[in-house]
């Protein structure tokens, strides 16, 4: 599987719990971490973990597993490393405080509204 179906089938996942600002940045040019982080927004700490279980429950059915997540237990935050797409989903507070947009401001924003046709 490619990294761009994995992004694509993260960010439809989102949405289909309702994610907000669902936002994709290829940074692929810029870290070795990753070719492309996802970001959106809940609107409450239990959307944090349904989002993030839909990605991993969405992923795992194309037979894909993470290799890390991390802040389950304090659900502002958690994100699922798939090592070429890791996805973060935040509270809105959380996603304000973090600012990853602004911290990757040089990756290449990925149009999502074409995936979610």
């Amino acid at each position: 599987m490619t990294d761009k179906e994995e992004l694509e089938i993260a960010v439809k996942a989102l949405d289909s719990k309702k994610a907000e600002k669902i936002t994709a940045l290829k940074v692929k040019d810029l870290t070795i971490l990753a070719n492309y982080f996802v970001i959106a927004s809940a609107t409450s700490t239990t959307q944090v973990k349904a989002l993030a279980d839909a990605v991993e429950y969405h992923l795992e059915q194309a037979g894909v597993s993470p290799k890390s997540v991390e802040g389950v237990q304090s659900r502002n935050w958690i994100v699922l490393d798939y090592v070429d797409v890791i996805v973060h989903v935040f509270t809105e507070e959380a996603r304000e405080f973090y600012q990853l947009e602004h911290l990757w401001a040089d990756g290449e924003k990925v149009d999502v509204s074409e995936m979610l046709k």
